[in-house]
């Protein structure tokens, strides 16, 4: 007969092992939960796209039909699955125009949102977002300088978001610079510090156009494509140059998603979890800095799309990251695509960054309320 400890010993060991089935079974569904929703944001994405490239101003329309459009895009996969289109402006509308301002839609969207949910996490603060350190108004003073001296179309139009791009991760040295304190940098000094750098910048932008008012249209349509957001001008080969920029960025977080999880839980106990926080920290602001300054070179400075699609994705996969991370990704790809495809379609190709903020402003005021509610309950 068995010992009344060894009984003991049984039963904790079978409640043990129940409860880790259990936890091994929630995990499962949570994970097919998530693949189940991104896949549904991904087909979602892909309608979008669709739409994004095959509707447009109802003048062209008239010609540029979605017949047209699939027949440009046969024509142009491997192989030539379809003749050449008869009108040739129509071949150049679609894939030089239309395809690739969709393509940096879809890339600017999602690197914004992603870092967003990092930043999130980083700095933990659920009302940060990728322009927190300051990075939009580095690269902005680097596309206005270059634009007020004549130079955006110097070397083939790649002198001004080469220049942004610069500047903005100038900036963000500059700012983890000033708050290392004693070999270490906190969340708060290092979003202090890019608060007070960003508009210390950006107070010198004004200051360059005003002694500057002697430049023309052309110069002022590409300072306000800066300054509030533009796909418009995206070809092929600012694509690329995002691309190139968010292959090692993306792949950055991606590792860096299971310790995101750990510092959520806090400092010390992902310490104690054996998390690197100063190398966690640099790992993070280096691969989101690198991120955001590419999509602001390529599509200027685009407003509360990386805050809004974090909280959208944190509303419908969960906190952990492993989720969380490609649904903001889908999440923002989406929205910034359906505000491009309004503001093109229906709203006389206004600056995109416009449009975002008609429907970030009031949530980020939304979010805001719910956080001062929260601040005063727990006083």
């Amino acid at each position: 007969m068995p010992s009344p400890a060894s009984a003991g010993v049984s039963h904790a060991s079978a409640a043990m092992f129940q409860t880790n089935q259990k936890n091994s079974a929630a995990e499962h569904r949570s994970a097919w939960r998530t693949t189940c929703i991104c896949t549904g944001l991904a087909l979602l994405l892909a309608a979008v796209f669709v739409l994004n490239v095959a509707t447009g101003e109802p003048m062209v329309q008239r010609i540029i039909t979605p017949a047209v459009v699939v027949q440009v895009l046969l024509y142009h996969l491997p192989g030539h699955l379809a003749p050449a289109p008869a009108i040739h402006w129509a071949d150049n509308i679609v894939w030089q125009i239309r395809v690739p301002r969709a393509v940096g839609a879809l890339l600017t969207g999602g690197l914004l949102a992603l870092v967003g949910a990092a930043f999130q996490s980083l700095l933990m603060n659920p009302l940060a977002d990728p322009y927190t350190v300051g990075v939009s108004s580095g690269a902005g003073l680097g596309s206005v300088v270059v634009i007020m001296a004549g130079g955006a179309g110097a070397l083939e139009g790649m002198a001004q978001p080469m220049a942004a791009f610069v500047c903005g991760l100038l900036t963000v040295m500059l700012v983890y610079a000033l708050a290392r304190a004693s070999g270490r940098t906190s969340p708060h000094t290092f979003l202090l510090s890019g608060m007070v750098v960003g508009a210390f910048f950006w107070s010198l932008i004004p200051l360059i156009i005003t002694l500057g008012m002697g430049a023309g249209e052309n110069r002022q349509a590409h300072i306000m494509a800066a300054l509030f957001g533009s796909i418009a001008g995206v070809g092929w080969r600012r694509v690329g140059v995002l691309t190139a920029c968010s292959v090692p960025g993306v792949w950055a977080l991606w590792k860096k998603a299971g310790e995101m999880d750990m510092m959520a839980l806090g400092e010390e106990t992902a310490l104690h979890l054996g998390v690197d926080a100063q190398r966690f920290r640099r790992t993070v602001l280096l691969a989101g800095s690198l991120l955001t300054a590419a999509a602001v070179a390529v599509a200027g400075i685009i407003a509360f799309v990386g805050f809004v699609a974090p909280h959208a994705a944190r509303k419908l996969v969960g906190p952990q990251h492993r989720g969380l991370l490609p649904a903001s990704l889908l999440i923002g790809a989406l929205l910034l695509s359906l505000a491009d495809w309004t503001a093109r379609v229906w709203l006389h190709d206004v600056q995109v960054g416009v449009v975002t903020s008609l429907f970030g402003i009031p949530l980020y005021i939304g979010l805001m309320r719910r956080e001062m509610r929260g601040l005063e309950r727990a006083q």
